[in-house]
């Protein structure tokens, strides 16, 4: 959503039993590493189930500005024509991220050992994210990079002409600083090596795997070592996007907390380094069936049946998990408001830096609505009484996540719940309205 944009005020009231299939739109974080990895082979990469939110399509875009030719050849069925590992060309123009993180973060690391100059910026609320979390290791292998103050967009690389390796050791449990650094290792020589303490979603090491990069994971005293050797002849690949297990959490939840509801949910990825939120759920007592598991373009994908489940407990979700649902902490606050008891969240400290501080925005919004929220910086606690009053408006400080969350809360509030704000929900799940309105679900 462009920072420039009018506000789309949104309002959730009780809904009936939400009944039906929910389609939720393909994976966001594969569809952005399909795009990239695409351009960096030679030859066709041929994509399907691509999400078609915002974030993805400036992704797209950006792949288009570097060299590679990207087509839209139907409903989420894509291909691209790259350029090679090294092969990228210097933009005419800024590379304009939108709300991105995820694309401006892993598109500077693609391009940072190229010789080559390039400018990215973004959307009011991805201008205010902080980057030298990815820049300081871009750094190490000697490109040169400007910033404004903060280490804030716009940013301009100027892509190393003789790149080295880099051993690095993530100082954060971030997927997105590591992908940054190994699609940075691509055209270096040598092996370039990412060292977490806790382990990310491993999309990245996945699909460099599939694209015929020579990558290991190894575990150790020090955490998750992963070494990629550079300069690969990337092939290209059929991928087929599983759908996204973060935009399935929005008509999950809504299920379990809307009295009588029943829905299926197709074909959702079941990567154990993105399924935190389910493992907590079936913890807290949720109705979750995982029918027809099955493999889909690398990732392990299911069915999943959802019941309305009243009696949902609260529980405490340790700091080890925090990394596998991390997108996913603002709905499951939602979900335990209607459980009963205490749902302690820990390690959640990397949300007070996503589109908006997440814990913040929920905390405010939820004792708006008559919830019982504490926070620290690193965790946030919700005290469930098995109800919502609502009545209040949520403030979304153009975060999708958190206008999801507060739009479902409202289907089971006393009172409706508004968002001032529902328009950056199209970055990620463009059709969540008509889904959910499908569904049942009274959403205006």
């Amino acid at each position: 959503m462009s920072h420039s944009a009018e506000p789309l005020p949104m309002t959730a009231r009780r809904s009936g039993a939400l009944k039906g299939e929910a389609r939720v739109p393909g994976d966001k974080s594969i569809s952005h590493r399909a795009l990239i990895l695409g351009a960096l082979s030679v030859g066709e990469t041929h994509i399907t189930g691509l999400l078609e939110g915002q974030d993805v399509l400036d992704t797209a875009k950006a792949m288009q500005a570097f060299g590679a030719r990207v087509e839209r050849l139907g409903e989420g069925e894509w291909k691209v024509n790259g350029v090679g590992v090294g092969g990228f060309a210097e933009p005419e123009g800024v590379i304009d991220c939108g709300n991105s993180g995820t694309g401006v973060r892993l598109i500077m690391g693609a391009m940072a050992t190229t010789p080559i100059t390039a400018t990215f910026t973004g959307d009011a609320s991805l201008s205010r994210r902080p980057m030298g979390r990815v820049t300081d290791p871009l750094e190490l292998f000697g490109c040169e990079i400007t910033s404004r103050e903060g280490k804030r967009l716009p940013v301009t690389i100027k892509g190393a002409a003789d790149p080295v390796p880099v051993r690095y050791k993530t100082p954060v449990a971030s997927a997105q600083i590591k992908s940054a650094v190994l699609l940075a290792g691509l055209n270096a020589p040598g092996q370039t090596v990412v060292i977490e303490a806790e382990p990310t979603r491993d999309h990245t090491e996945r699909m460099l795997a599939g694209f015929g990069a020579s990558i290991t994971t190894e575990v150790t005293d020090e955490g998750r070592v992963i070494t990629l050797t550079g300069r690969p002849d990337l092939k290209p690949q059929p991928v087929a996007v599983p759908r996204d297990p973060s935009s399935a959490a929005f008509p999950v939840a809504a299920a379990l907390i809307v009295p009588g509801s029943e829905i299926r949910v197709p074909g959702v990825s079941r990567n154990p380094t993105r399924d935190g939120l389910y493992v907590t759920l079936l913890e807290m007592g949720a109705d979750i069936t995982f029918e027809n598991p099955r493999e889909e373009g690398g990732e392990p994908v299911a069915d999943l049946l959802v019941r309305y489940s009243p009696a949902l407990k609260g529980v405490t979700v340790p700091t080890e998990r925090a990394a596998s649902m991390i997108d996913e902490f603002p709905i499951l606050s939602v979900i335990a408001a209607f459980a009963e008891g205490t749902t302690v969240m820990q390690g959640v400290h990397e949300l007070r830096v996503k589109e908006s501080d997440r814990i913040d925005a929920m905390v405010v919004g939820l004792r708006a609505n008559g919830a019982h929220v504490e926070d620290t910086e690193d965790t946030m606690t919700v005290h469930g009484t098995g109800h919502l009053t609502g009545g209040a408006v949520a403030v979304t400080h153009l975060d999708h996540r958190i206008a999801m969350s507060f739009l479902v809360a409202g289907l089971a509030s006393d009172q409706m719940i508004s968002v001032d704000d529902g328009g950056p929900i199209a970055t990620s799940f463009p059709d969540f309205l008509p889904l959910m309105r499908a569904l049942g679900a009274q959403i205006d």
